[in-house]
């Protein structure tokens, strides 16, 4: 999805106007949760509506079944059609391309993600997530490789992709000029255990948000929300939120960048109150 300039606000693309700035997308993972009913989701919605119903709420969803295994054609053009016009899924790519030794060899993982009917969901794809196992550990070389193998374009369509990585040997500064000379965003991840590196190294920025608990009401406590929100609308106007840690001293060109935030936690029962709580923040 290529990269577009900022938008008049509307209740689904919660951009401030006053300046060039990136839009802000938030949203959870996945949107079939049993204890969500109830929760977040009426009673009495029937579980075909889930879907429409979080897109009214959200303004993005990470979907993870794609990690586990391929979905059909029509199932991402039935998504595409329940959304709003602005709405944007991110997917999890196949693990089948990153839970490897050699990532050189992914290739026909990667290509058969993209033939299953990922573009079918038209202007409502936006990044594919490549996620990889706390186990695997930095190889230059063999991550090159990878990155290689991502397409950046396909049919005409522009691409985004971002990655992952769970262990500390990815915190070095030869990880972050590599990524900077594929133009790949890198997650910064708030979580008990994986590296966080907020290192801005693409045109876009990805966060997941770990650390909610479901005995706040909106996930996080308030001043944690507004400290979010002033990170995530600082990524979007072209800088670096100064309390977050990065593994190179180099400064990427400042610029307007999208960014994609996802509230995820362990039991999550209270990450869409947590998402919508940031969305009202960043209007």
């Amino acid at each position: 999805m290529a990269n577009k300039a900022a938008k008049t606000p509307s209740k689904s693309t919660p951009v401030k106007a006053t300046s060039p700035t990136g839009q802000i997308r938030i949203g959870i993972g996945g949107w079939t949760f049993a204890p969500w009913r109830g929760v977040f989701y009426p009673d009495k919605l029937t579980q075909a509506k889930e879907l429409s119903y979080a897109a009214s709420k959200l303004t993005s969803i990470e979907i993870n079944g794609t990690f586990y295994g391929s979905q059909k054609p029509e199932s991402f053009r039935k998504w595409a059609g329940e959304v709003p016009d602005d709405f944007v899924f991110s997917l999890k790519g196949p693990r089948f391309a990153t839970n490897r030794r050699v990532l050189a060899e992914a290739g026909e993982s990667v290509q058969r993600f993209y033939d299953s009917g990922v573009l079918e969901l038209g202007d409502k794809l936006g990044p594919v997530l490549w996620q990889f196992a706390p186990t695997k550990k930095f190889d230059p070389v063999d991550f090159g490789a990878f990155l290689e193998l991502l397409p950046r374009e396909i049919d005409d369509r522009a691409l985004r992709h971002v990655v992952e990585v769970r262990h500390d040997s990815f915190c070095v500064p030869e990880f972050i000029a590599l990524l900077r000379q594929f133009n790949t965003p890198v997650v910064f991840s708030e979580h008990a255990t994986y590296p966080a590196i907020a290192d801005v190294t693409g045109d876009f920025v990805y966060a997941r948000l770990q650390k909610g608990e479901d005995s706040i009401k909106t996930a996080y406590a308030p001043k944690a929300l507004d400290a979010w929100a002033k990170r995530l609308e600082d990524w979007a106007a072209g800088n670096e939120p100064a309390d977050l840690p990065r593994v190179d001293a180099a400064r990427p060109k400042k610029q307007p960048r999208d960014v994609f935030a996802y509230v995820i936690h362990e039991a999550k029962v209270r990450a869409p109150a947590g998402a919508m709580a940031l969305i009202e923040r960043v209007r």
